[in-house]
């Protein structure tokens, strides 16, 4: 006999199925197959078993069948009989070579009337089920022809969403009744699951016959009333105003969700709603701000580098930097937007290069005001519920501005506060982090907006009250100081030009010395930037106006020294000067101060007393640590000059009481003062110093050279002792500052004795 492996088949007593002459000529070494041939049919476990033929690869029951008929397209139909047990599978070359089986008999615990009944009605019921599909008259004959439960089963077989295990299951069951239990369960299961699909297709088309039909409609409606518009253009309402709004602002996705729900909120409450204004106000915000990506436009490096000289003198840092962003611009191919912080002290610039900037880059230019800012809101904007809701100040200057890459400056960014309405400066956060403003949401607006494209532009004076998690997402840019040659050049051709044209003075009715201008700079100005300057030449320009009108003969003014003093009528500053007579215990320091740089002098002495030590001069905590330090360090260093503060009171002192003094830079010169007191040696005046000490000795690096040492220079300092690690700082210290002074580093404090003769050689 023929032995035919099967996977995933029904195959049950007194049923037919239809197998291809390839399947069985595969497993058979004649030809063909032959009327009433008898054929075992086997039952694999899986379908690589039918390939791989091993013993443990088949299960132990399967069936005997014979051929019933061959048709001339290469089907045969085989009639199954009965069960068998399969004892043995001998294979040879790769085949099955002989097989040991032995009848399985049925337990006939089921009626024929009884399995008639059962038949008649699942017939019912598969005529019922097959009538709503096409093919219903094809099915219809063949399920009229069933003459058993297996049989029916056996030909929805493929259909059937069971696993292979379950159809087995079927073949296994030796009792007649659970059998035909098992297949009414099957089937109607079957039948079940095929009527709710074909319920939830029929709805489903029913539904996008629904939808298709309402679009029609819509875009009916939509094209005669845009006729209508056309033909009325003064009829138009806002709802559709809005609309078209909406359609071509060009806003994201979930932007266009939102703007769509508002708009059907305010079209079905109508103007009498009490909330039909704010509706009104925010469709209005969204529809006109910018969504769309600017086009990019390459920008001429040489072009933006001379708007940025004709209108600000200095500041290489500032104009290297913006030229990089031009070139990354170019080179990219699309916009780019970043976060510069301008630290420097008031009057250098840092606001007003802003301007220079969005021009230079041909951005728009929008300023924010942040100082005394106290609202997390003023920053995120006011959530929607509350009355007189406005967007924040960020999305408002964007809408003013009217595109997506302005270059926007945030104004003095150090000067936050925060209440219990929250903290602005941490709503920064996410505004000033290249990561998370792509995706920044204004509570008013609640829809993400991408500021990605916005150069942000941060000024602040200082950068201590600025939070550590704000500082790390800037890149911060310092504005040093302007030396006295470059406030010369700025008020010779941007300031004086500036005021002549703003009251209205002709060039050629006053003539400005050079050197009045520079009278204003040394002695009416004492600032680390040019806003009192500014002022100064103002005031010079009022009075000259006056001058100009009530002398309508005059024909020229020629502004000398004299006449300069007379206008300000002020009285000069008073620079700290070099002192004339030096004295042991007194050395000359450098300070910096939001104003720019200043020397100071720190002052020691000792006299009878408990050995106190008193500090005078409103020093900060830092400070007096420092002067502790300086205290060891020299004990230390000269322990048997050090014998004479024994039983004394040691004094310190920094003049000018009256000024808040703070910072880790007075070490050194601290230690030096009470050096040059317990030596009695003299350190000269000229020689000026800086940087924090450590107590095992090392000088520390402090900030604000650049400002330190044009305070110096103008003090008259020769020379001047820095850190070591300091040098590198040097690079932005103006060359006419370099020039004019000694710079000498240190490391340690023992270079700093050396270097003022206090030493010479190791003391150590």
């Amino acid at each position: 006999m023929i032995v035919v492996p099967l996977y995933d088949m029904i195959i049950l007593p007194d049923a037919n199925i239809l197998l291809t002459s390839e399947q069985i000529k595969r497993f058979s070494s004649d030809s063909g197959v032959a009327l009433n041939e008898k054929i075992i049919l086997i039952v694999a476990k899986s379908e690589d078993d039918i390939v791989s033929l091993s013993q443990d690869g088949f299960y132990p029951i399967g069936i005997s069948a014979s051929v019933a008929d061959i048709n001339h397209k290469g089907y045969v139909n085989l009639r199954m009989e009965y069960r068998v047990n399969i004892e043995n599978i001998i294979f040879k070359d790769g085949k099955i070579d002989d097989l040991v089986i032995s009848r399985r008999n049925d337990i006939d615990d089921l009626p024929l009337e009884r399995e008639r009944e059962k038949l008649s009605e699942l017939k019912k019921e598969m005529l019922k089920f097959s009538s709503g599909y096409e093919f219903a008259d094809a099915a219809r004959v063949m399920i009229e022809q069933l003459d058993t439960l297996t049989s029916a089963v056996c030909l929805v077989s493929y259909f059937l969403n069971i696993t292979s295990e379950e159809k087995y299951s079927l073949l296994a069951e030796d009792s007649k009744m659970k059998r035909a239990s098992l297949i009414e369960k099957f089937l109607y299961e079957f039948m079940e699951v095929g009527r709710i699909t074909n319920e939830a297709l029929t709805s489903q088309q029913q539904e996008y016959q629904q939808r298709y039909k309402e679009a029609a409609i819509k875009k009916q409606i939509e094209y005669l009333q845009k006729e209508l518009d056309e033909m009325h253009p003064e009829n138009v309402t806002d709802i559709q105003k809005f609309k078209q709004r909406i359609e071509n602002s060009g806003m994201n996705e979930t932007a266009r969700v939102e703007a769509e729900k508002v708009l059907n909120r305010l079209r079905q409450d109508g103007k009498e709603s009490p909330e039909s204004g704010m509706l009104y106000d925010y469709l209005d915000f969204v529809t006109t701000l910018s969504w769309k990506k600017e086009s990019v436009e390459r920008i001429n490096l040489s072009d933006a580098r001379k708007i940025l000289d004709e209108e600000h003198y200095g500041l290489k840092a500032v104009k290297d930097r913006i030229i990089q962003q031009i070139a990354v611009m170019n080179l990219k191919n699309q916009q780019s937007g970043s976060i510069l912080l301008f630290v420097g002290a008031p009057g250098c610039g840092k606001t007003s290069i802003g301007k220079s900037i969005a021009k230079a880059l041909g951005r728009k230019y929008v300023r924010v005001s942040l100082g005394g800012m106290h609202d997390e809101a003023d920053i995120r904007g006011h959530r929607r519920t509350y009355i007189g809701a406005m967007p924040g100040r960020i999305m408002d200057g964007i809408h003013k501005s009217g595109v997506t890459n302005p270059v926007m400056v945030l104004d003095e960014v150090d000067k936050l506060s925060s209440s219990y309405n929250g903290s602005p400066s941490s709503a920064l956060l996410e505004v000033l982090d290249p990561e998370q403003n792509n995706t920044f949401t204004d509570h008013y607006m609640n829809v993400p907006y991408d500021l990605s494209d916005v150069l942000f532009v941060c000024t602040a004076n200082t950068l201590d009250t600025i939070p550590e998690p704000l500082l790390d997402r800037m890149e911060i840019i310092q504005f040093q100081g302007y030396t006295p040659i470059e406030k010369f050049r700025i008020a010779k051709d941007h300031l004086l030009p500036k005021s002549m044209e703003s009251m209205g003075i002709d060039s050629d009715k006053i003539s400005v010395s050079d050197s009045v201008l520079n009278l204003i700079i040394s002695d009416y100005t004492m600032e680390a930037g040019v806003r009192e300057l500014r002022k100064c030449i103002d005031n010079m320009c009022r009075s000259l106006a006056v001058k100009i009108e009530e002398n309508n003969d005059l024909k020229k003014i020629d502004v000398d020294d004299d006449m300069i003093r007379d206008i300000l009528d002020i009285r000069p500053i008073r620079h700290d000067k070099i002192l004339p007579y030096p004295k042991a215990g007194v050395v000359t320091g450098l300070a910096w101060t939001r104003s720019g740089g200043d020397i100071l002098y720190i002052e020691t002495t000792f006299m009878s007393g408990k050995g106190e030590v008193i500090i005078t001069g409103q020093l900060g905590d830092v400070m007096k640590e420092s002067a502790r330090i300086a205290i060891s360090l020299v004990k230390k260093i000269f322990p048997i000059e050090s014998e004479k503060l024994h039983g004394k009171d040691l004094h310190i002192h920094v003049p000018l009481g009256s000024v808040p003094k703070d910072g880790p830079s007075a070490g050194i010169t601290l230690t030096l003062a009470l050096s040059s007191l317990i030596t009695d040696k003299i350190i000269d005046p000229h020689i000026a110093m800086t940087g924090e000490v450590a107590l095992r000795g090392a000088v520390m690096p402090i900030g604000g050279l650049a400002e330190k040492l044009m305070a110096a220079q103008r003090a008259g300092v020769t020379k001047v002792l820095i850190p070591e690690e300091n040098l590198y700082d040097l690079k932005d210290v103006a060359d006419d500052v370099k020039n004019k002074i000694n710079i000498i580093t240190i490391s340690t404090v023992e270079d700093a004795l050396r270097a003022v003769g206090i030493i010479k050689g190791n003391f150590y």
